[in-house]
């Protein structure tokens, strides 16, 4: 896993403990959208690198997500990231039916499209680096199998009010011809400053993640949601083998309810 594929996990959670809400009660709406400054962090020196956002529409019964991010045009110099997202899913299930991601990390390009099929839990998966011949792969998952964004979105539907601290709920994701199975962590609730917008009453978790390249292959990956009835993103890390990778909303528009979790 690269780069900004990293800020992919971050901002992407069946629980025993909780229940997911209805669909009419969802947290999220068609043309919402949250901005996101992203910074690393390397021997006290912070410094914001990147852009990223989320954006949220509807048609005909499905959501449809995508996410775009991309260092500033200084830092293209030194190591040039292009990262899009995109996932359409199932209003009435929050199952995925499709998902696409392109890649362009250094000299490093990528691309990989997933297709869904619920009636027997496979997955096509089609993956091209640089400009070889693309390949497929077909993959067995279940029926909580989804993409990174769909991920997400299904976790922020679910009610948290009477969560464990420190219960470790599973969790199962695709991405480009492989399935993983991590977990994440609920650590509880606090007051979270966000650089320009302001402070918030907010949910935290962690995530387990895969160690490889990028992580550390800690519990450190984290993230900070809104505790309110949106639970919008506002501000992720996550320990990277040298430095830390941050990032912050900078923008929140077309939230579906009013933001209560702001305090000032």
């Amino acid at each position: 896993m690269k780069r900004i594929l990293t800020l992919s996990l971050l901002l992407l959670f069946s629980l025993g403990f909780v229940k997911a809400q209805e669909n009419n009660n969802y947290p999220f709406q068609n043309g919402e959208r949250v901005d996101f400054v992203i910074s690393y962090a390397w021997g006290g020196v912070i410094t914001d690198v990147a852009s990223m956002n989320l954006k949220t529409l509807y048609e005909n019964g499905e959501y449809k997500v995508t996410m775009t991010a991309g260092t500033y045009r200084f830092f293209d110099l030194f190591f040039k990231i292009r990262e899009s997202l995109e996932t359409k899913f199932s209003e009435e299930t929050l199952r995925p039916s499709f998902f696409h991601r392109e890649a362009l990390e250094g000299k490093y390009r990528m691309k990989n499209t997933l297709t869904f099929n619920p009636s027997d839990n496979t997955i096509k998966s089609r993956t091209q680096k640089y400009d070889r011949v693309p390949y497929d792969t077909l993959l067995r998952g279940t029926e909580k199998t989804k993409d990174l964004l769909t991920l997400f979105f299904f976790y922020r539907t679910v009610d948290f009010t009477n969560a464990p601290v420190g219960e470790k709920v599973p969790m199962e994701f695709v991405v480009d011809k492989e399935i993983y199975s991590l977990y994440f962590i609920f650590k509880g609730r606090e007051k979270k400053h966000i650089p320009g917008v302001g402070t918030f009453n907010t949910m935290k978790f962690m995530v387990k993640v895969v160690t490889g390249n990028v992580f550390e292959g800690k519990e450190d990956m984290c993230l900070w949601v809104s505790d309110d009835k949106n639970k919008v993103p506002l501000y992720f890390e996550a320990q990277l083998k040298f430095g830390k990778v941050q990032g912050h909303a900078t923008k929140l528009s077309g939230t579906k309810y009013p933001l209560t979790a702001k305090i000032k």
